[in-house]
């Protein structure tokens, strides 16, 4: 049976967003008037060997982007091109596919849904046309069944329904891993337990040994919670096991060293947990800890007073039956 669609939720400690900006299953939906004009903010970077990556920008819900808020971009390989995160709208992907055809005439073989997030899916319809794998995690397609429909009726509020694009499902899924080839280079997927979300989708390329952790590694703007706390912590850490030393991560900048970015998510995450623990063993309402918790890790992360009360919020209906 399919889920019922999330709806959204007045979080207390959480500033009041204007009717031009709305949260989606805890990350910012922003928007422009037209993706051109938001362009010439854009460009792509060669972050290793074939492998180009667009900065999203850290901002607010505003009338200001496309939804293009999400590092996004693509490996060329000796067969094809992948595409590591399609954008966040169609207008997003569209813009994503002519960057493309400027670095290549390879076919467009594979695009890569990380997880159910809209910054991350929405560019997806841009690529239909390419008749690609669409890969994902094996419960995306239950997630995108309760969420899709909501989540693309907002972004047409926001946006217009031409620049929305539709709910593209993938067509190959990961249970566990899975490799692509792409005749040079090898593309090695994992698929992470509840954490960010409950269809996180991590990958590796073999050419150039960086780790494409999506969304379980932000970085410099607040990590949001809309999985499990416990379960994140468990998934960062086998995101350090896995070796690699460099990441793209889902928000920041193009590359990062893994280990300091690691160690500062897990730092808030682990202040979070720490904090929601000690409010629910004092008794304190969730809408006291949210004004507490955490509080610490204010000045770290770049919209925190936005996130942070979510997050609280979340993590204490996890942590109160534990």
């Amino acid at each position: 049976m399919t889920a019922p669609a999330v709806q959204p939720r007045a979080f207390p400690g959480q500033r009041a967003l204007s009717r031009r900006g709305v949260l989606f299953g805890g990350l910012c939906l922003c928007c422009l008037p037209t993706l051109g004009r938001a362009a010439e903010f854009f460009t792509t970077e060669e972050v290793g060997p074939g492998i180009f990556v667009r900065k999203g920008l850290i901002v607010d819900a505003t009338a200001d982007n496309a939804d293009a808020i999400a590092n996004i971009g693509f490996i060329v390989g000796k067969t094809g091109v992948l595409v590591t995160e399609s954008g966040g709208s169609l207008a997003d992907g569209q813009w994503l596919r002519a960057e493309i055809a400027k670095r290549t005439q390879k076919p467009i073989t594979h695009v890569v849904l990380t997880h159910v997030h809209p910054d991350h899916v929405f560019g997806a319809g841009a690529f239909e046309q390419d008749k690609p794998v669409f890969i994902g995690h094996a419960k995306l397609t239950e997630a995108l069944s309760a969420r899709g429909e909501f989540y693309r009726k907002r972004l047409i509020d926001l946006l217009g329904e031409a620049r929305t694009g539709p709910v593209v499902y993938p067509t190959m899924t990961v249970a566990d891993t899975a490799e692509v080839d792409l005749g040079d280079r090898r593309l090695t997927f994992t698929a992470h337990g509840p954490a960010h979300t409950t269809s996180d989708l991590s990958m590796i390329d073999s050419g150039s040994g960086l780790l494409f952790p999506a969304d379980l590694l932000f970085v410099n703007r607040i990590p949001s919670l809309d999985g499990s706390l416990k379960g994140w912590l468990t998934e960062a850490a086998r995101l350090k096991a896995m070796g690699p030393s460099r990441a793209v991560p889902g928000h920041g900048p193009v590359t990062v060293d893994l280990a300091p970015a690691l160690a500062d998510l897990t730092g808030y995450l682990t202040a979070l947990r720490d904090g929601t623990r000690a409010a629910i063993a004092k008794d304190v309402s969730i809408e006291k800890a949210v004004d507490t918790v955490a509080r610490d890790q204010r000045d770290k992360w770049a919209l925190f007073d936005t996130y942070n009360g979510r997050n609280v919020t979340v993590a204490y209906q996890e942590l109160e039956w534990e």
